[in-house]
């Protein structure tokens, strides 16, 4: 059976309600044990005294809905990007986005110390604004060299060049400045442990705005399953259309990377997981996906915390370990290739 649907296919309302009431379940209970996990280990947070709810609340809380947060960011970037390019392997990082906001924290560590005036600069931007300022300037890169958005082929190439000349700038700063090299690790693994309810608040914002805009575009991502041709003859803006789920794909990948850094595999894997439950349109595909990927994540997160405990693994490690597990399982079980059903 195609993984692509007619415009008049989808799946029941009720299971579709059962698989995110499911979701939403999954993730608080995962919510009540990334309160209850932290560097000492396992602790309840409905016993805590003073002291530990201060540090449930400044450290945990934030951190566990941070970690929620970016998956869902990530996990819906990831669907836009496959229903976008007609590639189930394409991820979030797609356009470059990665690599441009690795080579912003590469630039504003390397500016650090240089003079008074680059240091003040590179502490007013901070590495959030630095990474997030990266990737949205990697897209802009990546749609000026493929002349903009009419050909998907070109803007591919164009990410994947632009990915690889980053990343060169990265390693030549790096190179420079050894010392960038440890400060660097910690953003290139993806870490969860310094978003603060600031963080939260802005990626929040961000999927809020960017679920709205890839919903508005749905309908357009399940006649592109149909080819270009068809989706024109059926009156879709293709170019508009691509500009809005270029920007939404933009926005949430840019906002998750800037707070945690690189963060491997979710927003590939969530997608194929949403999709082997059941035959779905892109409507409920964006919608089950971010509860998939923010579950996926929070998950890894209190294992990345718990298992080494008091010291913590980077999450990065934890999702590289299972996303590629879970792939090399797909593709066994699907020889024929991800993209494909039974």
């Amino acid at each position: 059976m195609s993984q692509a649907l007619s415009l008049h296919d989808s799946p029941r309302p009720a299971p579709l309600a059962r698989w995110v009431a499911t979701l939403l379940l999954l993730s608080a209970l995962l919510m009540g044990l990334g309160l209850s996990v932290g560097s000492t280990g396992f602790s309840p947070w409905f016993s805590a005294d003073d002291a530990m709810a201060q540090i449930l609340w400044d450290i945990r809380a934030p951190r566990s809905a941070g970690a929620w947060l970016a998956g869902a960011l990530l996990a819906l970037a990831g669907a836009v990007a496959q229903g976008l390019f007609r590639n189930p392997l394409a991820d979030p990082y797609l356009l470059g986005c990665s690599a441009g906001a690795a080579l912003g924290v590469a630039a504003l560590l390397f500016m650090l110390g240089l003079t008074p005036a680059t240091t003040a600069l590179a502490l007013r931007i901070g590495m959030t604004g630095a990474a997030f300022t990266g990737a949205v300037l990697a897209v802009l890169l990546t749609l000026a060299l493929a002349r903009g958005v009419e050909h998907s082929l070109r803007l591919l190439l164009a990410g994947v060049i632009v990915g690889v000349v980053l990343g060169s700038g990265s390693a030549l700063l790096t190179l420079m400045n050894p010392d960038l090299l440890r400060a660097m690790q910690a953003f290139m693994l993806g870490s969860t442990g310094f978003v603060g309810w600031n963080g939260v608040g802005v990626m929040a914002l961000a999927f809020a705005a960017t679920l709205l805009l890839a919903l508005g575009c749905s309908r357009t991502l399940d006649a592109l399953t149909l080819g270009e041709a068809t989706a024109r003859s059926l009156g879709v803006r293709l170019t508009l259309v691509r500009l809005l789920l270029i920007a939404a794909l933009s926005l949430a990948t840019g906002a998750a990377v800037a707070q945690c850094g690189l963060i491997a595999f979710v927003g590939l894997v969530a997608p194929h997981l949403v999709r082997s439950w059941a035959p779905m349109t892109h409507r409920s595909l964006l919608m089950l996906s971010p509860l998939a990927g923010g579950a996926l994540l929070l998950a890894a997160d209190i294992v990345a915390r718990w298992i080494i405990a008091p010291q913590e693994l980077p999450v990065g490690i934890i999702t590289a370990l299972l996303g590629g597990s879970y792939l090399l399982w797909l593709m066994h079980r699907r020889p024929q290739g991800l993209g494909s059903r039974r």
